[in-house]
């Protein structure tokens, strides 16, 4: 009896998929574990180089600064040459990068180096989720997507663990902390050669009998493309902010941006933070509140699951500002109250940073899948990065109460942004959500057929 056809969209998931799905994930997992280290690093680094505040804050914020460069060059770049070389070098990389931290001897070789480790988990994270989703069927589409703020949280939290333990053995752990970060790297680079082209993208591009060829191969015989189609659509930047796509554009950016610099300014300085806030032995309250990233990003699958996007990113967005606000005005002589509103802080957040390996991916079509991926990327780490800068400035400037009321501030402009423009894309196939659409229902509007 022969097998009926399948579409792409439809497939169960696979052992390619779980393949492609955990040469993602690893590199997730490298860019935790690289931007989590450095936060313990500084603790010996800053008094070793007799650092400044702005020397700290461009040290803590030089990846953050690549990773912008990063997602949107080779973002765009991918989706002109396709997905798959870009997936390869952005691992190269940030291998011989990581490795060379080992060796540094002046706060610019520091910065130089980890801005282009930052330049490579940029265009990573424009391609990783990109590959991912072309690939995924809709219905483990979400999970496998949220699935990256998991990994990169435990990245996140075993750096936390290196660094707590090591920076009490050693003088110079900060050159091991860093330097760590290019073996997971390594293996990364290694496994990732040979990685299929995406089918998606050759589609796209008219390249039809290519596309099938990795179908047959990879995913079977009798599986049909996805709804692709060769169209001759501009790939420059400027395609983002046209009449059809501004929107999609504006809400992925702006509520990227505004979760990720409350979760990089406050984790990247968290030791320091929770001792100025009042917590006793900052070091072990800070690896606890890490530790406790992972439950709320497993939380996030769950809710990711059963929530439409929409009402998990606001409602998170609503709760993270009012918990900021009453951290705020929390005396530093309740370190218990203190301590529970970190609690509430590091799980929310790190349930509703699921959405953002979702929501970008799922809102472009193919041919600037990519490059929209890479733009909200950039965009985010780009706050994120001035935003890590300026911290030490800020709160010697002006103390940690004004501090945590801009970023509740910040916050709460992302509740706004996603009531005014999210769309809502779960169950949809991935042309289907990435199609125009009259936020905030999400419903496909006539012409959007075939994008």
């Amino acid at each position: 009896m022969n097998t009926p056809p399948v579409h792409m969209d439809d497939l169960p998931l696979s052992r390619f998929h779980c393949r492609i799905a955990a040469l993602t994930f690893g590199a997730h997992l490298t860019d935790g574990y690289v931007l989590g280290v450095v936060g313990y690093a500084m603790m010996q680094l800053s008094p070793q180089m007799q650092l400044t505040p702005l020397q700290e804050g461009l040290i803590g914020g030089s990846a953050l600064l690549g990773l912008f460069a990063g997602s949107l060059l080779l973002g765009w770049i991918s989706d002109r040459i396709g997905r798959q070389k870009i997936f390869t070098f952005s691992f190269v990389l940030i291998t011989l990068a990581s490795f060379g931290q080992f060796f540094v001897t002046t706060p610019e070789q520091l910065f130089i180096l980890r801005l282009l480790i930052g330049f490579g988990l940029g265009g990573d994270y424009a391609v990783g989720h990109t590959l991912l989703a072309e690939f995924a069927p809709r219905r483990y589409r979400g999970v496998l997507l949220g699935a990256f703020s998991v990994v990169w949280t435990i990245g996140y939290v075993l750096a936390s663990v290196a660094g707590h333990w090591l920076i009490q053995i050693s003088p110079d752990a900060w050159r091991w902390l860093l330097g760590s970060a290019a073996f997971p790297a390594l293996l990364i680079t290694l496994l990732r050669w040979g990685t299929p082209e995406s089918p998606r993208w050759l589609l796209r591009q008219g390249r039809i009998s290519e596309a099938h060829q990795v179908i047959r191969r990879y995913l079977g015989a009798n599986v049909l493309p996805g709804d692709e189609v060769a169209v001759a659509t501009s790939q420059h930047i400027g395609v983002l902010f046209s009449s059809r796509y501004w929107r999609r554009t504006a809400f992925n950016s702006l509520f990227f941006v505004c979760l990720v610099i409350p979760w990089f300014v406050i984790y990247t300085w968290l030791p320091s933070i929770a001792s100025e806030m009042g917590i006793e032995d900052a070091l072990n309250a800070s690896l606890l509140l890490n530790a406790l990233l992972i439950v709320g990003a497993l939380l996030g699958l769950v809710l990711t699951h059963y929530l439409s996007r929409r009402r998990l990113l606001a409602g998170s967005f609503a709760l993270l500002a009012f918990t900021l606000t009453l951290l705020a005005f929390t005396p530093a002589n309740y370190p218990l109250l203190v301590l529970f509103l970190f609690v509430l802080f590091s799980t929310v957040i790190s349930a509703a940073s699921n959405l953002v390996g979702i929501l970008p991916a799922e809102s472009f079509p193919t041919d600037i899948r990519s490059l929209g991926v890479g733009f909200a990327t950039a965009m985010s780490r780009l706050g994120a990065a001035v935003s890590t800068v300026l911290l030490p400035l800020v709160l010697s400037a002006w103390g940690m109460r004004p501090t945590l009321l801009l970023l509740a501030l910040v916050l709460a402009i992302g509740l706004i942004v996603t009531l005014m423009w999210a769309p809502e894309t779960k169950d949809l196939t991935l042309v289907a959500a990435s199609a125009d659409r009259d936020p905030p229902t999400g419903e496909i509007n006539e012409h959007s057929v075939g994008v």
